[in-house]
């Protein structure tokens, strides 16, 4: 474990300190106060995670109650579908759009831990641990961390740490693990797995390239938000990064979006969860060589999370204002398509930028999940 020390999260040994370091943090406890809004309810849970020692305590008394307060508050319900599929006694290494920084990964653990299942380990990148306490909290948390903007040959071996880790979790920790599908998050809707994060995937293991996927258990997972929560923000970075090809977030962005991720309206979520690849690996990987396994691998995960997408009215409505036609208006009322509109007008307001481009990208974030469902079904 050694060598995975500055990535996994927190061990046993670890986190009673952890948990008193996160209780005394004054930055955690102000934005515990825009969750909860009430001082002496924060006071009285910073009290309570200073005397928890263990990550399942921590999460049943701290992390699952703040998250139904977030449902409740910023969403109209979250639900899942085919979950039969999978064996309580097995470990899998889900891969899923990526939509939102912080509750992507935590709502799937509440799904989960609901239904009896493992939790899962996550992924998160080290450009969001900007303060102390968030990588505290995302370590206490079961997240390991994913390290970006390095040197190649950093960048390389931090590459082949990351997969031993992941490997190592599934196959000897006996843990499930979430990964997103690419780097950051989907700004413009159109989900993609990028071939990189199979061939990362790939580089701990000496097995032929199909057992060592076997060994992962992969199992494609579509997640689906009615309301883009950071959605304006999103076009204003596309729109950034149009006029100025060097533009950076910084770390102000991160924690904006953060933030935005978790307090903005959200509508519906849904989570589908598509069967497990080891179903079918031998079937699409057939006499191809490696370059073409993750390839096929690729185009298989992209598939099942472009079917297992819920598409919801304002995808259908986003397609057919993009289209300027009344394709898909047996999906949507009247009522819905003037609430979206207004919603878009409202938003597109906010930014410097030509009206026109704003709603166009705006348009693009919603309608493709339902251009790609319409290209392969």
């Amino acid at each position: 474990m050694k060598h995975f020390d500055d990535i996994r999260p927190f061990n046993n040994e670890e986190i009673k300190q952890a948990l008193k370091d996160l209780a005394n943090d004054p930055m955690f406890a102000s934005v515990l106060k825009k969750v909860y809004q009430q001082t002496e309810a924060v006071e009285q849970l910073l009290q309570l995670i200073g005397q928890l020692n263990t990550v399942d305590a921590f999460q049943e008394k701290v992390i699952y109650p703040i998250l139904r307060q977030i449902e409740l508050a910023t969403t109209k319900g979250i639900s899942y579908s085919t979950m039969e599929q999978f064996n309580p006694s097995e470990r899998y290494l889900f891969i899923s759009n990526h939509r939102d920084i912080i509750l992507d990964a935590s709502f799937l653990n509440a799904i989960m831990h609901a239904h009896g299942f493992s939790k899962t380990e996550n992924a998160i990148g080290d450009n969001l641990l900007i303060f102390k306490w968030i990588e505290n909290l995302a370590r206490i948390n079961r997240s390991f961390i994913v390290k970006r903007n390095l040197g190649i040959r950093e960048q390389l071996n931090a590459s082949r740490n990351l997969s031993a880790y992941i490997r190592y979790a599934i196959s000897e920790k006996n843990e499930s693990v979430w990964i997103a599908q690419r780097e950051g998050r989907t700004k413009n809707g159109d989900d993609q797995t990028q071939p990189a994060l199979l061939k990362m995937l790939n580089m701990s293991t000496t097995k032929p390239i199909v057992e060592g996927f076997r060994e992962l258990n992969i199992v494609p997972m579509a997640i689906s938000y009615e309301i883009e929560p950071c959605g304006i923000s999103k076009v204003e970075e596309l729109l950034k990064r149009k006029y100025n090809p060097d533009f950076l977030k910084s770390k102000e962005d991160d924690l904006k979006s953060m933030a935005n991720g978790v307090m903005q309206p959200k509508g519906r979520v849904h989570y589908a969860f598509g069967n497990p690849l080891n179903l079918r690996i031998d079937e699409i990987t057939q006499g191809k060589n490696n370059n073409e396994t993750i390839q096929a691998i690729t185009e298989y995960l992209d598939k099942r999370i472009y079917a297992n997408y819920k598409l919801w009215p304002n995808n259908y409505i986003a397609s057919d204002l993009l289209k300027q036609s009344e394709e898909f208006k047996a999906h949507y009322t009247p009522e819905e398509k003037a609430m979206f509109i207004e919603r878009m007008e409202n938003e597109a307001a906010t930014l410097s930028f030509e009206k026109h481009e704003v709603v166009e990208y705006y348009l693009k974030m919603y309608a493709n999940p339902a251009s790609n469902y319409s290209k392969y079904f």
